[in-house]
């Protein structure tokens, strides 16, 4: 029988690993609001924020934070040269040859990132280091209340951005009716191109903050890409929002089933959680109903 301090533990560690989820997920509900399409390179975005920081901060030798700064600005980089010579000039394409399209670019990413890295995993060193917090009975690692930290700190500047200025309106207009946003005069492909650096640059952070835990490598995006995927469909693709509400919502069932069960089922669940999300509640736990498009 399992403690209420051991349940506690699974529960925090679960809201940790969620907002990684959610944030990752905030991505891809950006991106397909602003296009309707499931961006599958997401995951590289993560996979080049942490692998680019490790590579500065050995080749650079500059404080952490100018490292993580300056390998956020690259990624979102990559992310806008991947929208304009990979999504940009298919004006009239259908969204499942842009998909196809997203997941050719992540084998590209990830390939040419083991061509230059290798397959070996990379430490990055934490924030606040590395001594445990006693928090209610359980522990907790202070890169922990980083990752939570600042998941906080980006849906607070969601809202802002997307209800309080020029540009998150404009996106929102184009979430809800692209031709319509067109005729009022707002550059719908200049938008379509403001998500995807937006996307690119929290997969970036996502990757970041998670590297001290999990470590690094050329390969970590596809399951982290994946999960966040799972995150946005389990709250509802529709909402950045939802996909937050997603990723602690599995995090949570992940860390009570490797806790409660077996380790050995803490990948599965994700998928398990998704099939039951898509069988009883297609539209994501808060439905297309009750939620506003980010």
């Amino acid at each position: 029988m399992e403690s209420s301090a051991q349940i506690f533990q699974y529960i925090l560690s679960g809201l940790a690993n969620g907002s990684i989820y959610g944030i990752i997920g905030f991505g891809f509900a950006i991106i397909f609001n602003a296009t309707g399409i499931i961006n599958f390179a997401q995951g590289e975005f993560v996979m080049l924020g942490g692998m680019v920081t490790v590579f500065l901060l050995s080749l650079l030798q500059w404080p952490l934070v100018y490292c993580i700064l300056l390998a956020i600005l690259l990624t979102l980089i990559v992310g806008i040269i991947f929208e304009r010579l990979a999504v940009n000039p298919l004006k009239d394409a259908s969204p499942i040859t842009i998909v196809i399209i997203t997941i050719g670019a992540s084998i590209f990413i990830r390939g040419i990132a083991m061509l230059v890295w290798g397959k070996d995993t990379y430490p990055l060193p934490s924030f606040s280091g590395d001594t445990a917090i006693n928090l209610g009975g359980a522990t907790i690692m202070p890169q922990h209340l980083w990752i939570l930290g600042l998941t906080c700190i980006i849906i607070i500047l969601n809202r802002l951005f997307f209800y309080h200025t020029i540009y998150g309106k404009a996106m929102r207009a184009c979430s809800v009716n692209p031709k319509a946003a067109g005729l009022a005069g707002i550059n719908v492909r200049a938008m379509v191109l403001i998500s995807f650096a937006i996307s690119s640059a929290l997969g970036a952070l996502a990757g970041i903050i998670i590297a001290p835990l999990t470590l690094t490598s050329y390969d970590v995006g596809i399951m982290l890409g994946l999960k966040g995927f799972c995150a946005a469909i389990i709250g509802g693709m529709g909402s950045g929002m939802g996909a937050v509400l997603g990723g602690f919502v599995l995090g949570i069932l992940e860390s009570l089933g490797a806790g409660l069960i077996s380790a050995g089922y803490k990948d599965a669940i994700a998928f398990i959680v998704l099939l039951a999300i898509l069988f009883f509640r297609p539209g994501g736990l808060l439905g297309r109903s009750g939620i506003e498009r980010v």
